[in-house]
């Protein structure tokens, strides 16, 4: 199934930049550009307006693209929190109360936070415990078979 045309003009054009922006046939054609400018700067005698078109052009082209890769970045960010609360509805076992965390304050978020690693920090105790004791057992079996040898 394929996702639906955007309805907007700016979520197609981000999208659309987005996806052109990061080929490589766009790293070629900024490389050509910048490879161009230089080349010219005997052709201008390295003067101020000649430095001062790539660096207003650079600052542009970059003032814009971070609105467009912010856009395409929150969109992405979103459907993945989407995803990830689908995830956790359906999990047995999963505590639908960790749904739409994104939307809570910093300390609700720390709070839960160091709710989870105490658990965290518990099983990896558990585990640690777990580990040491099956050691043990193997040093008493493997000192078990050189008693009979």
């Amino acid at each position: 199934m394929r996702p639906s045309r955007s309805r907007t003009w700016f979520t197609r054009f981000a999208k659309g930049t987005a996806k052109m922006a990061g080929r490589p046939v766009a790293f070629a054609a900024a490389v050509a550009i910048i490879v161009a400018w230089a080349i010219t700067g005997p052709l201008f005698g390295f003067s101020d307006t000649w430095q001062l078109v790539v660096n207003t052009g650079t600052t542009i082209i970059t003032f814009l693209r971070v609105f467009l890769i912010q856009s395409t970045q929150n969109r992405d960010s979103e459907a993945i929190q989407v995803k990830l609360d689908e995830l956790i509805r359906l999990s047995k076992g999963g505590h639908n109360a960790l749904l739409d965390l994104e939307e809570l304050e910093e300390d609700e978020l720390d709070s839960i936070r160091e709710e989870y690693c105490r658990i965290a920090k518990e099983a990896r105790a558990r585990a640690c415990a777990a580990v040491k004791h099956d050691v043990e057992e193997e040093r008493r079996e493997l000192a078990e078979l050189r008693k009979r040898l």
